[in-house]
């Protein structure tokens, strides 16, 4: 049954992930270094103002600085390891690094980074709050985090509620919002893993969460994975003000623009979800803005570009190329 869950859930298939990164393997990383100043005098891109801002947005560093093979998580690009549960880290990050020389040092911190690293690191997620320069994004985990949909549903046939479905334990912004609203008649919500009976409910598919006007997108450890799906979709996606941001630049999100924003204690969730129903048109319009939010992801060509820029400038400024 899980295998089927998997297959029809509407996430990436990490089976495929995995074969096609490992099938990469076999092409040697001096082929990609040859190419790179080729990828990288794409003037089209070079001269775009809205590339130029990703590109410093995601590494935000000025000033030049040092590394050292002795610093913690820091190492040549050459020996990137591969281990355990973090292998989609390796591949996500070696993606991009694999166009370097291979001696050049990187710092990499992997996993659900909430904090700044006390060295300049490459990251998949950062606080948006406070200083966060030395946290440098890359698309990290993107087989989890970066799943976009066709959504066919028209949001007149989507039920007049909001849904949730996502692990819950030891997740506290969750599991405050199922104390409050759990049983609710205005939403659906479920946590999908075995550590609270009394919340446990089925899984349900993406296809099915798309069957709702609104669709809670509730950071879990750092940020919420589902919210690109849901800005993809016909379907609001419904949160509090993002505290963590990823590749997807969630501190660029403007509230009630791109998402219908709630409190951060959730106090005026049902009041805000009865306001769009009741103002359809405004709900659409939010639709229509994440919609366009999203589309500036699907250009691959562009993405290459941006990621290695990223690279280029953190190599640059450590004095490295």
């Amino acid at each position: 049954m899980k295998i089927l869950y998997k297959l029809r859930s509407g996430h990436n298939v990490k089976l495929f992930y995995f074969m096609k990164n490992y099938a990469e393997m076999l092409i040697p990383a001096c082929f990609f270094r040859a190419l790179r100043h080729r990828v990288l005098t794409h003037y089209k891109y070079a001269e775009d103002p809205e590339v130029v801002d990703r590109i410093n947005y995601y590494c935000k560093l000025a000033e030049p600085f040092n590394l050292s093979s002795g610093d913690n998580n820091t190492g040549p690009i050459g020996h990137l390891s591969r281990g355990g549960k973090a292998s989609v880290y390796f591949f996500d990050t070696r993606r991009w690094l694999r166009w370097f020389p291979s001696r050049a040092l990187v710092a990499c911190h992997w996993g659900d980074v909430t904090y700044v690293p006390e060295k300049p690191a490459f990251v998949k997620s950062r606080p948006i709050a406070g200083e966060n320069a030395r946290s440098v994004l890359l698309n990290l985990d993107r087989v989890r985090h970066f799943t976009f949909v066709h959504d066919t549903v028209a949001w007149e046939e989507k039920s007049d509620m909001a849904v949730f479905r996502g692990k819950i334990h030891n997740k506290a912004k969750r599991s405050r919002f199922f104390e409050m609203y759990f049983g609710n008649p205005i939403c659906d919500l479920g946590d999908t893993s075995r550590h609270a009976p009394k919340w446990r409910t089925d899984k349900m598919t993406i296809r099915e969460q798309l069957g709702f006007k609104f669709i809670l997108a509730l950071e879990g450890n750092d940020v919420a994975s589902n919210l690109k799906w849901v800005m993809s979709s016909n379907s609001v996606a419904v949160m509090p003000e993002p505290e963590f941001e990823t590749w997807f630049m969630e501190g660029q999100l403007i509230p009630n623009y791109h998402y219908v924003a709630i409190k951060r204690d959730f106090s005026d969730f049902e009041e805000r979800i009865r306001y769009y129903i009741d103002h359809p048109d405004e709900a659409k319009e939010i639709v229509r803005h994440a919609n366009e939010y999203v589309a500036r992801f699907f250009n691959k060509s562009r993405e290459r570009y941006i990621s290695l820029r990223v690279v280029e400038k953190y190599l640059q400024l450590s004095s490295q190329l």
